[in-house]
């Protein structure tokens, strides 16, 4: 059980980090300005269940998209890489969280899905980060287990993501703007890290397993 253990703690760290639900409550808060506590906690569901359906559609059927399009896993290990390295840096560096302006006429849009479930909780790392962690899963002495453990940090990585957003309005109060901003480019820094190692990884891979010149 060592093995899936270490896996369902790498796979909930990391997708917790690209989900990022402390950047997300602001842009939330922001979209659902107009809501009150009730259709606020019902987006938040919504938002939540729809990112839940992306990650396992990729984890059921991520490696059969990539055999449809040709594009060999090292290959979207090291792009996912660069888009990781790229949305750390951004998160970083970039500009302190704003609260993103609200829905016009006074009623919260219909946010769920887009752009809240896609990208905001779930875009392009997330994507390649949960194809490449499928690849480890199918290579594990115990594929099944692998896969347990896979589904249940992706389980645990939404439910944590959803108390954040229920309670958006309580975390933004106790940490304030700053200190979600903060936490954002500390997270930002780690998850350039992760992508920096994805990169090595799937440039190692492509080398070792690529056609001999």
């Amino acid at each position: 059980m060592q093995p899936e253990l270490a896996l369902f703690v790498s796979a909930f760290s990391t997708l917790l980090a690209l989900v990022n639900p402390l950047e997300a409550l602001s842009v939330f808060l922001g979209l659902t300005e107009a809501a009150d506590a009730k259709a606020r906690h019902r987006i938040a569901r919504r938002s939540c269940f729809y990112a839940l359906l992306l990650m396992f559609f990729f984890l059921a059927f991520g490696t059969l998209v990539l055999k449809v399009f040709g594009v060999p896993l090292s290959m979207v290990r090291m792009a996912g890489g660069l888009v990781l390295i790229k949305i750390g840096f951004q998160l970083f560096s970039g500009p302190a969280t704003a609260l993103a302006p609200p829905a016009a006429g006074g009623k919260p849009a219909h946010v769920s899905f887009v752009p809240m479930a896609m990208p905001i909780m779930f875009g392009p790392g997330g994507i390649a980060t949960i194809i490449g962690m499928t690849s480890l899963a199918r290579r594990s002495s115990s594929e099944a287990g692998a896969f347990l453990a896979l589904a249940a940090a992706i389980v645990a990585t939404m439910a944590v993501t959803y108390v954040c957003l229920a309670r958006a309005e309580h975390i933004l109060k106790r940490i304030g703007p700053q200190g979600v901003d903060a936490i954002t480019r500390i997270i930002g820094f780690f998850v350039s890290a992760m992508g920096m190692g994805l990169l090595v990884h799937g440039a190692l891979e492509a080398f070792h397993f690529g056609p001999a010149s």
